[in-house]
């Protein structure tokens, strides 16, 4: 059962962002600190790759733990509506699964940011330095 209206459920919903999340402006932020520079949001990639490093055919992902069903405590899915959950939460791992596996294919490398990882930032900006250095 569902705690909340359905007025409050589409509320909420409708303020959910797929583009320029708060993690993803804190990665870019930090990249563009560290002198790295690139793109966004390119369409004519598999997934439209949030950070995309044309000259070195790198992307990252910059995931939402609940949305891309990361295993972490912010990943699980909710008690209400299971079938539902469950359901969403599979495809959107399957299509991120697909959508790596075309981009290796096309020779392109990825790495996924999880949005609980941002919290020791610079660990993580240390894993995306030796990501974006190793051929």
């Amino acid at each position: 059962m569902d705690t909340r209206t359905p007025e409050q459920r589409r509320k909420i919903m409708q303020a959910v962002k797929s583009k320029n999340t708060g993690p993803e402006l804190i990665v870019r932020r930090a990249l563009f600190a560290l002198g790295y520079r690139f793109r966004l949001h390119r369409r004519n990639l598999p997934g439209s790759p949030d950070i995309v490093f044309p000259g070195r055919k790198k992307v990252i992902f910059v995931h939402g733990c609940f949305w891309h069903g990361h295993d972490c405590k912010r990943g699980a899915a909710p008690k209400s509506r299971e079938d539902f959950w469950n359901e969403k939460l599979q495809k959107n791992r399957q299509r991120d699964k697909r959508n790596r596996e075309e981009l290796a294919r096309l020779g392109w490398r990825t790495y996924t940011v999880w949005e609980c990882e941002i919290k020791d930032l610079e660990g993580l900006l240390e894993r995306l330095r030796k990501f974006l250095t190793d051929g």
